[in-house]
């Protein structure tokens, strides 16, 4: 099996999890809208769901498995798999008692992190986020262990399990919205108890796979493994290099919260969306790459390392490009159709469409640096990224506190695109450096291709929509109907163009869907 192969499939398979996942996401904030609106409750609520989601995003996304995964993967290529699941049962135990004690020091320390992301909230406002926090805290304790869970059973070559796993949490939080919210003299304190009933429904998922793997983490093994120690080295820049987008949304919130009521809703909201391809296409192949760029790099295969990226970066940018011209063509009815009811209503919908417009233009670099990270990461050389990504957060102040005021949560919204564009290309212009020519002459006539088939997308997409008459006031059935036709116009002539030029990334998804159906 050829690894430019394994990545496609194993993207594919976390993808198609991860699709599942984000429209169970979107049913979720549906649900959200239709019953809180954009106002007090649900401001609340998101202020005090960024911190526990932040927290999955960093480990379970994140540093976590991004700093384990290469080190294990190192000790299983070096020393076998005896030996690195000692170290995993090590990591399992320690990573578990520090999780307590960071769950229990951060319900103590709620009231000064809630003050420290919303700053601007009245205080009734921000008493309901505190207690929200306090309830919800305790989930990085569930989640911390599942990013492990999701490192070992990755290096095994099982994506499947820990890329379902999120589906559990929007189902927690959508059942507990239905059937427990109603109960509660406040009912948005549901949506905190969905958040815990999730976490623990993933944990409970992935276990039995690791020990169906043989991987008992009972039995005996030292409390310290060496290898423990490059994976503490590892965590604490790979927390900022790879979660700079999820810092940089932080600081959204935090600026949005001095802004008029209902802005940081629309910035949640609007986010969410944008996570939509992002979680499909860039996590599910950041994730679905690290174990074979960390495989060649243990081996110090560096021309296949090199291969492997260029292969996967042509294929992100394929796959992105589009998807930012199409959420920026369909912003309003996409909103529309999926929040526009119960409180959520036409102002809010515009204003929201305004914040998704802004995000979507940095949906690539959003993608690419998903990618370009993890090659650091392989390498494990965490200290790049996370310099880079210091700059590209102080850029994202700035330009939040320049931007906000002419454009109001939308200046917030473009902040944090324009920064990821400057974390992409600082990264880049290191790693040209460290490795010598990647390709970039054959990647920017990739990008060349992608970026033409998507303008022609989106002219097209804009004249179905224009003879659907499709606009943000329209029925549920024609919103649904211009919706999907509009994307399936889209699908069409992207597909067709790129088939007209030749793409070698179309031809190359076409081979490997191929072979995985022979294998079939």
């Amino acid at each position: 099996m050829s690894e430019n192969y394994r990545v496609v499939k194993a993207a594919g398979v976390v993808g198609a999890a991860t699709l599942a996942s984000r429209i169970l996401g979107f049913i979720r904030d549906a649900v959200i809208a239709w019953f809180f609106g954009a106002g007090f409750s649900s401001d609340a609520f998101i202020a005090a769901f960024r911190i526990p989601n932040l927290l999955r995003r960093l480990f379970a996304e994140g540093s976590l498995s991004s700093a384990f995964i290469p080190v294990f993967m190192e000790y299983t290529v070096n020393q076998g798999q005896a030996e690195a699941f000692h170290l995993a049962r090590s990591a399992f135990r320690l990573v578990g008692i520090v999780l307590i004690v960071v769950a229990i020091c951060g319900v103590m320390l709620s009231p000064w992190i809630v003050r420290l992301i919303a700053p601007g909230f009245s205080a009734d406002k921000l008493a309901l986020t505190i207690t929200l926090t306090r309830l919800m805290f305790p989930y990085i304790f569930f989640i911390g262990l599942v990013a492990l869970c999701m490192g070992i059973l990755n290096v095994l070559g099982h994506f499947a399990t820990p890329a379902f796993a999120p589906v559990l949490l929007n189902l927690a939080i959508i059942g507990s919205a239905i059937f427990i919210s109603p109960s509660l003299p406040q009912p948005v304190m549901g949506l905190a108890v969905g958040v815990l009933l999730g976490g623990f429904l993933q944990l409970a998922l992935q276990l039995p796979v690791l020990i169906k793997k043989r991987f008992y983490f009972w039995q005996a093994s030292r409390w310290l493994h060496p290898g423990l120690k490059r994976v503490g080295t590892l965590i604490p820049p790979v927390i900022v290099g790879g979660a700079v987008y999820q810092i940089n949304i932080l600081v959204g919130t935090l600026l949005a919260s001095l802004l008029e009521q209902g802005s940081v809703t629309y910035l949640y909201f609007a986010d969410r969306l944008v996570q939509f391809p992002l979680g499909i296409f860039a996590i599910a192949t950041a994730t679905a790459v690290l174990p074979s760029l960390s495989r060649q790099a243990a081996a110090g295969d560096i021309d296949k390392l090199k291969d492997t990226f260029d292969h996967t970066l042509k294929l992100v940018f394929f796959i992105t490009i589009p998807a930012s011209v199409g959420l920026i063509v369909l912003r309003e009815p996409i909103v529309a159709l999926l929040f526009k009811r119960g409180e959520f209503d036409v102002r809010a919908t515009l204003l929201m469409a305004q914040a998704l417009l802004y995000y979507s233009m940095g949906l690539w670099a959003f993608s690419a640096v998903r990618l370009v990270a993890a090659v650091f990461f392989a390498l494990q050389d965490t200290r790049t990224p996370a310099i880079m990504a210091g700059i590209s957060i102080v850029a994202n102040i700035f330009l939040g506190v320049v931007l906000m005021n002419p454009l109001s949560h939308g200046g917030l919204a473009l902040a944090t695109s324009l920064a990821s564009m400057l974390n992409l290309g600082l990264l880049l212009g290191v790693l040209r450096t460290r490795l010598g020519n990647l390709g970039w002459k054959s990647i920017a006539g990739s990008v060349c291709r992608s970026l033409l088939c998507a303008i022609l997308m989106g002219i097209a997409v804009r004249m179905a929509v224009l003879f659907m008459v499709l606009d943000n006031s329209g029925t549920l059935p024609r919103l649904i109907g211009g919706v999907v036709g509009s994307i399936a116009v889209g699908l069409c002539v992207y597909g067709i163009c790129s088939y007209m030029i030749k793409s070698p990334e179309l031809r190359r998804i076409f081979i490997e869907a191929g072979r995985g159906i022979g294998k079939k």
